[in-house]
C-alpha cells in the first residue's frame, strides 16, 4: 500500500493499469485528449505489480483493480467514478486544481 500512495503523489494524474485491459486503454486515451500527461503504471510489466494490485483491490474494496486513477495525490476511482466526473463537469476542474492543466 505504501509504494501505491508514494506513487501515486509524485505527480499530478496518475493512472495504475493492465497493458492488456481494453478500460484502462480507454482512461488513459481520455486523459491525452484532455491534455493531461499521466504517469502510467502498467502493473503486468513491473516486477511488483502483483503486490500493488493486491494494495489497489483493498483501496477499492472491489476487483477488478484497475484501471485506478489518483488525481492530486487522491484516489479518484475507477472507470464508472472518471466518467461520472468527465460527464457531469467537474473532471478538469479537478485537473485544472491539481496542476495537471494550465487553461
Amino acid at each position: 500500500m505504501d509504494r501505491v500512495m508514494r506513487l501515486a503523489s509524485q505527480k499530478a494524474v496518475v493512472i495504475f493499469s493492465l497493458s492488456s485491459c481494453c478500460m484502462c486503454h480507454t482512461i488513459k486515451r481520455l486523459f491525452c485528449e484532455l491534455g493531461v500527461n499521466p504517469a502510467v503504471y502498467e502493473l503486468d510489466e513491473d516486477p511488483r505489480g502483483r503486490e500493488m494490485e493486491k494494495a489497489l483491490v483493498k483501496l477499492l474494496g472491489r476487483n477488478p483493480s484497475v484501471p485506478v486513477v489518483f488525481i492530486g495525490g487522491k484516489l479518484v476511482g475507477s472507470t464508472d467514478r472518471v466518467m461520472a466526473l468527465h460527464l457531469g463537469g467537474k473532471l478538469t476542474p479537478l485537473l485544472r486544481e491539481a496542476g495537471a492543466l494550465w487553461l
